[in-house]
């Protein structure tokens, strides 16, 4: 059984690396099997179609995102917690980035990925409340209720459109830096700081400071 599910892991790993370099529209499964070096036949002993290598890859995505996306457990938050939630996030978004660049495409291609991904994202919206309401708590962010919901679903819109986003100013789309993709992260602390307190200025400057990258360099890249 062992080497039948190495070749399985390959085959994810592979479609992963070929889906973020070139779009998931542009590769097929003829075309991850001649990169792997096996036959089509290999590879539909495993996966019956595409669909099933993408649903295979989200749960991977999901999986990631729902490991850290959470206030901290038994003490108040930290501007160092928020550092955290920004690394995490632009290492989930650059290592899955083909999922934010087709993603209307392959949820109107499998309507069970669809159904998925609407849970998944209510999830988010609820973490990520619960994750401001710990900085408000902590005395990090002044918001009240309806700003904390609100300032949550601008930052989801963000995240998750900024990978399309930035295929609209370059040529060649299938090239993206991960510089370019961490200027998306660095948008969401800026819609922060007219809520930031006093008492944790100076250490969210710093974070802003860590996070930057010059706009033209992003768009560019």
């Amino acid at each position: 059984m062992a080497p039948r599910l190495k070749t399985r892991e390959r085959i994810v790993q592979n479609s992963l690396e070929l889906f973020n370099q070139q779009g998931e529209r542009s590769v097929s499964t003829n075309h991850i099997a001649a990169h792997m070096e096996i036959s089509p036949g290999n590879l539909y002993y495993h996966f019956a179609n595409k669909q099933e290598i993408i649903a295979v890859l989200f749960s991977e995505y999901e999986n990631l995102v729902d490991s850290f996306l959470r206030p901290p457990q038994g003490r108040p938050s930290t501007v160092d917690d928020k550092r955290f939630y920004l690394k995490e996030l632009l290492a989930a978004m650059w290592n899955y980035r083909f999922l934010h660049r087709d993603l209307e495409h392959l949820l109107d291609s499998d309507a069970e990925l669809a159904e998925r991904y609407r849970r998944f994202s209510q999830r988010c919206l609820i973490q990520g409340q619960g994750i401001y309401r710990g900085f408000v708590d902590a005395g990090i962010l002044h918001m009240d209720k309806v700003q904390i919901e609100s300032i949550t679903l601008n930052a989801w819109i963000i995240l998750t459109s900024w990978v399309r986003f930035l295929c609209t100013t370059r040529e060649n789309s299938a090239h993206l830096s991960e510089e370019a993709i961490k200027r998306g992260v660095y948008q969401v602390v800026m819609l922060e700081m007219g809520y930031v307190t006093a008492q944790a200025r100076s250490a969210v400057d710093a974070l802003c400071q860590e996070f930057f990258v010059p706009l033209n360099r992003a768009l560019e890249q």
